[in-house]
């Protein structure tokens, strides 16, 4: 891996389904006006590979772990994102950029990647939007932004940075699929790598409230009754506590306010 990452040493995978051409347009139209080259992955949908896929699924797992039941479109997001890893681990790039297909970049975001890749010796993951980043605890400055790891929840992996390296180590271990993706790499303290997000965030998510994966927003996602949950609470709960001790484990517990890059 080049000791100092650039634009120059990474490449870009934007996950779209093939249905979804206007999302695709208008995501070419932002990297066209960014002057970001990428490639196409044509994402999988879990309604057309449900067999297969349910064979590298816990569902049982899935339904404990997440307190609602696995989609066919959960297990197609999870499986694209694992073969955009493998894509990139074919390529001789040393860090992907992975986008879903429903980014909105702001306009410093091009300012905010560069700074990542500048400051990539404090990372291993790093992500330019959310869905929840819960409880952030700033492990430095990186020019105008805080480079922050998360002691809550810290989901949604629409944009984010992925060095060689920790896809090569974590790729063997994410199968059978137990919860969604962007929870099982919120599970840092068991993959055992370092996974930040660089705020304020310079892009988000602006889908119309209507998933690829589910067809419907995040509110209507059918979920079990609240006893039937309960399994996930206790999960989520002691998670808390997994975060805050990985990160004390390997001196990250404390807020830090050094300037890593300027």
């Amino acid at each position: 891996m080049a000791e100092h990452l650039t634009r120059a040493n990474m490449g870009t995978w934007l996950i779209n389904l093939d249905r979804d051409a206007d999302r695709r347009a208008s995501m070419e139209t932002q990297l066209n006006a960014l002057e970001l080259s990428f490639q196409r992955f044509a994402a999988i949908y879990g309604k057309d590979h449900i067999d297969e896929l349910s064979k590298r699924a816990d569902a049982e797992a899935y339904a404990r772990n997440m307190g609602s039941p696995i989609l066919p479109g959960k297990m197609g997001c999870y499986a694209s994102h694992i073969a955009v890893w493998e894509a990139f681990l074919a390529s001789d790039h040393d860090v992907a950029l992975i986008l879903e297909d429903d980014v909105v970049f702001h306009d410093d975001f091009l300012e905010s990647l560069d700074l990542a890749l500048a400051a990539s010796e404090h990372w291993d993951t790093v992500r330019f939007n959310c869905i929840r980043a819960k409880l952030p605890i700033s492990q430095g400055r990186v020019g105008r932004y805080t480079l922050n790891a998360y002691v809550g929840p810290f989901t949604g992996n629409a944009a984010y940075l992925l060095k060689r390296d920790v896809a090569q180590r974590l790729l063997p271990n994410l199968w059978p699929q137990t919860r969604a993706f962007d929870h099982e790499l919120n599970r840092f303290y068991l993959h055992d790598f370092r996974q930040l997000g660089l705020e304020p965030f310079s892009s988000h998510v602006d889908d119309g409230n209507v998933s690829s994966i589910t067809g419907t927003g995040f509110g209507l996602v059918k979920k079990f009754k609240w006893y039937r949950r309960l399994p996930h609470y206790r999960l989520k709960a002691a998670n808390y506590f997994r975060r805050a001790w990985w990160l004390a484990k390997n001196g990250r517990l404390l807020p830090k306010s050094m300037v890593l890059k300027k």
